[in-house]
């Protein structure tokens, strides 16, 4: 049955969870023609429109904490109240992972954090990080829909390359397949020697058969699921391609998201676009976005979109007019409180006016901030109400 005839044929109860959970919540239910039986919404801000109908849960994020307990324990019970002639609406964005969490018995909160904390700072990426994250929790990788009789729609905006709705907020509600097995290798790849023998022995019970795994795909209760996605770094990158074409720049969109080690990928970043606007007429503007990861070994402060940009800060110092800027759609960047970070033909310059160690020294500590800082050349957008990844624009004059 079409999406909008379950929508509009049925009772519904909707579940919204992410940092767009309240704007998404008053977008669904200022819908008309709806039959809303309850709403409950889980999210780091709420939002001026959200209605008072609504029940309002703020959480954590990126690292789970009570109120992200709380916040799955209380999922499941709204979908567990569901009848089998409703439908239970997951209106999904970036960040549910950490906001909605219900571990599995034989492992704490704690557990998981830990777990969570270990693997992103030894860069796991999120494939990975969300393989380990379904398999111990009884909300994600399809559970939550599990737990509801009722049909179930997921409507997801993407933060994840690749928009893999198994993997946008590790997906809740749809079925999942990856195994225990899978999950023991991840956490073998990026959780090292650390002790952690709860998750250890829980995924090793898993392997062994001992704990039911998530729902797969043709399981019996995920028959009545369906999901699709309605943004993603995709209308990100259309929506520069527009304002470049608007300001008289020719645009180049780079449509293979850009991934793997920031400071690695940057350089060879910026070759593939010299290479690509040799017979671009100026101005040009080449527009790309993904999702890059940083191996953490030091103790300053940055993310993975400022040292993107400061990776090739050198190579970008030139005669030529240049500017580059890499910035995360959600308005921050790992621990920067920024968004991101711009370089630009003069910024080596500027720096060592400013006695301003080089690139490579920031880059060993994480301490990306440190650099961009004085310069003044940090992206400050506040708080934006989603997340679809990040977004690299470099203009050429």
């Amino acid at each position: 049955m079409p999406i909008a005839d379950i929508l509009t044929g049925r009772p519904v109860h909707v579940i919204a969870v992410g940092k767009a959970a309240a704007a998404m919540a008053s977008a669904f239910l200022a819908v008309r023609h709806m039959q809303v039986q309850q709403a409950l919404a889980i999210g780091t801000h709420t939002h001026p429109d959200l209605p008072t109908s609504v029940e309002w849960i703020e959480s954590s994020h990126p690292f789970p904490d009570a109120r992200s307990q709380v916040a799955g324990e209380r999922a499941i019970a709204a979908a567990q109240r569901v009848h089998s002639g409703d439908a239970l609406v997951i209106l999904l964005s970036g960040g549910a992972s950490a906001l909605m969490a219900a571990p599995l018995d034989g492992i704490s909160l704690a557990d998981k954090i830990e777990t969570t904390k270990l693997m992103m700072a030894s860069g796991a990426d999120i494939h990975a990080l969300n393989t380990v994250r379904r398999h111990l929790s009884k909300v994600k990788g399809g559970r939550l829909a599990a737990a509801c009789v009722g049909t179930t729609v997921t409507l997801a905006i993407s933060d994840v390359v690749g928009d893999d709705l198994n993997v946008i907020g590790s997906g809740p509600g749809v079925p999942d397949a990856t195994t225990w097995a899978d999950a023991a290798a991840a956490l073998e790849r990026f959780g090292g020697d650390a002790h952690l023998s709860e998750v250890r022995h829980v995924i090793a019970r898993g392997v062994a058969g001992a704990i039911a795994d998530t729902p797969k795909p043709g399981h019996a209760s995920l028959k009545r699921s369906q999901a699709m996605v309605i943004g993603s770094r995709a209308d990100a990158m259309e929506g520069a391609r527009q304002a470049a074409l608007a300001r008289g720049y020719h645009s180049v969109v780079i449509a293979e998201p850009v991934t793997g080690e920031a400071r690695e990928m940057a350089p060879r970043w910026l070759a593939r676009v010299q290479e690509l606007t040799r017979a671009t007429p100026r101005p040009a503007c080449v527009i790309s976005s993904g999702e890059t990861t940083v191996r953490v070994t030091g103790t300053g402060r940055g993310g993975r979109n400022l040292e993107f940009a400061l990776a090739i800060a050198e190579s970008m110092a030139s005669p030529a007019a240049t500017a580059m800027a890499s910035i995360g759609t959600d308005g921050i960047d790992g621990s920067s409180g920024v968004a991101g970070g711009i370089v630009d033909s003069t910024t080596m310059t500027r720096a060592s006016a400013l006695n301003l160690d080089a690139p490579g020294n920031y880059l060993a500590a994480n301490d990306s901030l440190a650099f961009f800082a004085p310069l003044d050349d940090v992206v400050r957008l506040g708080r934006t109400d989603t997340n679809v990844g990040d977004l690299q624009v470099i203009l050429i004059d």
